[in-house]
């Protein structure tokens, strides 16, 4: 057996099978959302609402999955900082296989109503809700330090490759059959469940004993707020992402704008991850490493202008590009973001700061699906995206000056501080490679 130090994460058998299970819990998960907000809008489209009432249901699909995880971060956080981490993240992909087995059957019988859907949705955040702190704070237990910047970036990777490839399986699948893309997504679960399990056993951190779960939790949080490079990171992503949520109406644009059909539906769909993708693979390569806080400043800068043009397109290839640009943005900033995030924490609160990120990113995401669908609802589809275009370059100007740590930050690397307090922290076995 080799006892070399592993070079790159897919060298350590843990990432790997980690790897496999992110890609497939990603394609599965967004294979079946979009399948839900396209079920969900032509039900009530079907039923004689108008657009903005469709739209409208589109923000309680993503109401019903933002809150539950709302109300569960503080606790799925020190969940995963208590708990095993792995086991936690088998339990809530469970969950989602039970979801979508569920759907098969009410989608075959031609049973699936609004009210199933909002169901669903319920018990997908939920299942969010727990999963996210849990496999984002596992993938540092995988590997040493000095890669984990490329295995955030591969792990950046199976997430957007999952929501490239997964609405677009959706989309075409549901052209064929309804409840097809409900019974490949059941598959795929059953998948990640396999991958997961096969991860040995990692590192756990060590808590206090003396502490109680309430101290836990305000401990976690009060990281956060003393931390000004974590905070200002999380939340620069919160606000930019909740108020510019284009993917949230691709189902209005592609029906009653663009005018396209379910093939145009999965472009639509897949062209943000695209660019996304490709920028996630560029540094697998190649690591970002000087001026990340402004270049994360540019990124988000870049994200609200794409933004804004696609909300004020009536073209197809138009639209194409900017979700292109939109998705590459988005995974240039999360690259930094979720590498400072990381490589900022201790250890033993990467569950509960981890939570917190999630929680914003949900916020961000099904929060901005909510936010999105009622402000399309109120003011229409084109002006709610415009409008979220601009609040979010209106944020980048904000937080460079509320953050000033944004714009000076040059490189990943932590404080010697916080490598002191993790020095005593067990490291991943480079034997696992």
């Amino acid at each position: 057996m080799n006892d070399a130090a592993p070079t790159h994460p897919f060298q350590v058998h843990n990432f790997r099978a980690y790897w496999t299970a992110r890609l497939t819990m990603t394609l599965a998960q967004d294979a079946m959302l979009l399948v839900i907000q396209w079920q969900a809008y032509n039900l009530a489209r079907d039923s004689g609402m108008n657009v903005a009432e469709g739209a409208g249901q589109l923000a309680i699909i993503g109401l019903l999955q933002f809150l539950p995880l709302f109300i569960l971060t503080p606790f799925s956080g020190l969940a995963a900082d208590r708990f095993d981490r792995r086991l936690l993240g088998l339990l809530t992909i469970v969950l989602q296989l039970i979801c979508a087995v569920s759907l098969v059957f009410f989608t075959w019988s031609e049973a699936v109503s609004l009210p199933i859907l909002f169901g669903i949705a319920i018990l997908l955040g939920i299942a969010r809700g727990f999963a996210g702190p849990a496999l984002s704070a596992l993938s540092p237990n995988l590997v040493p330090k000095d890669i984990l910047p490329t295995a955030i970036a591969l792990s950046s990777i199976s997430w957007q490759v999952g929501r490239l490839v997964g609405p677009a399986i959706g989309a075409v699948l549901y052209a064929f059959e309804p409840a097809l893309p409900y019974v490949v997504a059941a598959a795929l679960f059953a998948v990640s469940t396999v991958s997961l399990a096969v991860v040995g056993k990692v590192p756990q951190p060590a808590m206090r004993k003396d502490q109680r779960p309430i101290g836990a939790i305000v401990d976690g949080l009060r990281y956060v707020g003393r931390n000004k490079m974590v905070l200002g990171a999380i939340t620069l992503d919160l606000f930019a992402v909740f108020l510019a949520g284009a993917n949230a109406l691709i189902p209005v644009f592609a029906r009653d704008i663009l005018q396209t059909d379910e093939t145009g539906l999965a472009m639509l769909a897949s062209a943000t991850p695209a660019g996304a993708i490709l920028t996630g693979l560029f540094f697998s390569v190649r690591p970002l490493r000087t001026n990340v806080g402004p270049k994360m400043l540019w990124a988000v800068a870049v994200f609200g202008l794409a933004t804004i043009v696609f909300g004020l397109s009536t073209s197809l290839p138009l639209s194409l590009a900017m979700l292109f640009i939109i998705g590459a943005s988005d995974m240039f900033s999360v690259y930094v973001r979720q590498s400072l995030i990381q490589l900022h924490t201790p250890d033993d609160k990467r569950g509960r700061v981890s939570s917190v990120s999630m929680m914003t990113i949900s916020a961000s995401n099904e929060g901005g699906d909510a936010f999105s669908g009622s402000l399309a609802y109120l003011m229409g589809p084109v002006a709610a995206i415009v409008a979220g275009g601009v609040g979010a370059l209106v944020t980048v100007v904000l937080w460079s000056r509320i953050f000033p740590v944004l714009r000076t930050t040059k490189t990943f690397d932590p404080p010697d501080n916080l490598l002191e307090d993790t020095a005593t922290t067990k490291s991943p076995n480079p034997q696992e490679a």
